[in-house]
């Protein structure tokens, strides 16, 4: 087996994690199975960097006495993105399309994309950034939901952590299932969060309504008898409907439905569509709870109703979902 070569650019202003995390999941994979990474690091230079967060990280050498055709060339994100030094995307235009791989983490990706080695391909990044990155370069096909994204040779990934889930997905391609969860268990870290998995939940995607009785039907009020049931995420079993939710607001439904989707970013029916999924998905991980259990508690009221919901979220049915992202010591019945 050859040794795959991984180089990891640094510059000012790189986030330390998205360094670290895919760093020690490929030294981690060299440990258990030497001879199968040979890490580097490498700046423009070859001078030590400052990162975002004022560490002092020291390259192993210039990006010019670098493998000039790495197995994989990994672009980490951070400040220093936002003003690229020219020479950098310079160099990456050149030497990107060398690499066997190519694979940027959070912000990393406004690099690849400036050194044009995005367009035409599906491509994610941290949230925050997927807009800039869309408007920036249109020629990419910018998904924001995904915490990481593969397409062909290229794959990117979202904010910070997830370039640790993108790390271990690569590890698992070249060595196999055992040692990437070896890894995962050393770093004690989940291997299970699947590339299309959302990079937040529902209430953090959407804005938190302005007005009182917006508020109030998205994110709950203090617990009253009469006022209890009506929060969205405390109770996705209930009647969501628009008209149900506006007569808790006070407002006609169309009224709602404007004045909702002008507060958080989002309607109603999407709201309640990614709360339903983000709890049928926590039951299925955390309890034993059968399928048809699982689907009345999250809203779904029919098993098939909610399988369709995640074949169309997720691209699995909610049995394929548990058996591949619930941890072996929760309980299942026979």
């Amino acid at each position: 087996m050859a040794q795959r070569t991984v180089l990891v650019v640094l510059f000012d202003g790189v986030q330390s994690l998205d360094v670290t995390g895919p760093v020690e999941v490929f030294t981690g994979a060299e440990t258990q199975t030497p001879g199968s990474y040979r890490v580097r690091t490498a700046s423009l230079d070859g001078a030590p960097v400052r990162t975002s967060s004022g560490l002092t990280v020291v390259p192993d050498a210039a990006l010019t006495e670098a493998a000039p055709e790495p197995h994989t060339l990994l672009v980490p994100g951070g400040q220093g993105t936002r003003r690229p030094d020219p020479e950098l995307v310079a160099w990456l235009r050149a030497h990107g399309p060398r690499a066997g791989r190519l694979v940027s983490v959070c912000t990393g990706a406004i690099l690849l994309a400036d050194a044009g080695l995005l367009d035409g391909h599906r491509a994610t990044t941290h949230w925050a950034y997927c807009d800039k990155l869309a408007r920036d370069h249109p020629a990419v096909e910018v998904d924001p939901d995904p915490i990481y994204v593969r397409d062909g040779r290229l794959s990117t990934s979202a904010g910070v952590t997830s370039g640790i889930d993108l790390a271990l997905a690569l590890v698992e391609e070249d060595l196999g299932r055992a040692v990437a969860l070896t890894v995962a268990r050393h770093l004690v870290v989940f291997l299970r969060r699947p590339g299309n998995q959302a990079q937040f939940s529902a209430q953090l995607a959407a804005q938190t309504a302005r007005r009182e009785p917006l508020r109030e039907v998205q994110l709950g009020a203090p617990p009253t008898p009469l006022r209890q049931w009506g929060r969205i995420t405390e109770h996705p079993e209930a009647d969501l409907g628009v008209e149900a939710l506006a007569a808790r607001a006070a407002l006609s439904p169309r009224h709602f439905a404007r004045a909702f989707q002008a507060e958080t970013g989002m309607t109603p029916g999407r709201y309640v569509d990614r709360v339903r999924l983000e709890h049928a998905r926590r039951l299925l991980e955390d309890t034993g709870d059968g399928v048809a259990e699982v689907s009345r508690a999250s809203g779904y009221g029919t098993p098939e109703a909610m399988r369709r919901a995640f074949l169309k979220a997720l691209g699995a049915t909610p049995a394929e979902y548990r058996r591949r992202f619930r941890p072996a010591a929760v309980g299942q019945p026979g």
